[in-house]
């Protein structure tokens, strides 16, 4: 199936009364666990990769564009819907150079600004998107960092407030729109508290999909009322890697000095550590593929 656009993709999973993950790659090994658990599970997707975790110096001297290649050609492989996103670019230029690597979703990560710099600096990037045939997600209050909360950005933290939505959604006519509603970026100890209520509300006032970031320490009991409330897409990011790494950690356990480098690394075969990685992930996927309703949907 050839890439689908994310609007096309979250609209179909409102109408389905379900949501899709964007589960976030960071190399070859990651993107394959989201690849094989969407084609498992027949479930649409949004594979893709970050900015906010990685290196700037080494996005710009052409890792980004060799991310963007690994993501080209696991969608040309993919038999269901996907749609692939350049997720919190941390720069005007990351967005541009996305685009032009073949991103048919960018996200600059620009909540923290003043909201006026904010809209200013989102309607740029959805002029140069839809340039480009591509879509926009933007985020609209400000999640707080489980690893040195209160902040992130040296920002306070600011639940979404739905009548700076409507307004903020209908100035820069992006696609689909981040809440701030209790979740939490990089928790992986103990759950969010999510205001349900507030959700609803921001939903209501909105007419676009909702995307929840901070999906690890979003509460599985929470994610039906979410969807309801017209949630479409969860990102999830940290509790991937915390898997990726148990599973590398784990096969680890047994080797030694002597132990031999080809298999142990980057071989594909039984014993791979980076293959046990991805096993581990892959299997964390699939879980909340089925949380979220996507799991059997794209047939």
């Amino acid at each position: 199936m050839p890439l689908v656009t994310y609007s096309d993709i979250l609209r179909a999973a409102r109408a389905g009364g379900y949501a899709v993950g964007y589960f976030e790659s960071w190399d070859s090994y990651s993107l394959e666990a989201v690849v094989e658990a969407a084609e498992e599970e027949c479930s649409g997707v949004i594979i893709g990769f970050g900015c906010s975790m990685g290196n700037p110096v080494w996005f710009a001297n052409g890792g980004l564009e060799e991310l963007a290649t690994l993501g080209r050609l696991a969608v040309k492989r993919m038999s269901v819907p996907v749609a692939f996103i350049l997720n919190e670019a941390q720069t005007f230029d990351q967005i541009i150079s996305g685009l032009a690597y073949g991103f048919n979703v960018v996200m600059l990560d620009s909540a923290h600004l003043p909201l006026a710099e904010h809209t200013y600096q989102t309607c740029q990037v959805v002029a140069a998107a839809r340039a480009a045939g591509a879509h926009v997600e933007a985020e609209l209050g400000h999640l707080p960092d489980a690893s040195n909360s209160p902040l992130a950005h040296g920002v306070a933290a600011a639940l979404t407030d739905p009548a700076e939505a409507a307004v903020f959604v209908a100035q820069t006519g992006v696609d689909a729109l981040a809440a701030s509603v209790g979740n939490m970026h990089l928790l992986e100890n103990g759950e969010a508290t999510i205001d349900l209520d507030l959700l609803r509300r921001i939903g209501d006032a909105v007419n676009v999909p909702l995307v929840i970031h901070g999906g690890s320490g979003f509460p599985a009991r929470d994610v039906p009322a979410a969807i309801a409330s017209g949630v479409a897409k969860f990102n999830v990011g940290t509790s991937l890697k915390r898997a990726f790494l148990n599973g590398v950690l784990a096969g680890a356990r047994g080797l030694t000095s002597a132990s031999n480098p080809h298999a142990a690394l980057g071989s594909h075969l039984d014993g791979d550590l980076l293959l046990l990685g991805k096993e581990k992930m892959k299997e964390k996927v699939i879980s909340l593929m089925r949380l979220y309703g996507s799991a059997g949907k794209a047939s």
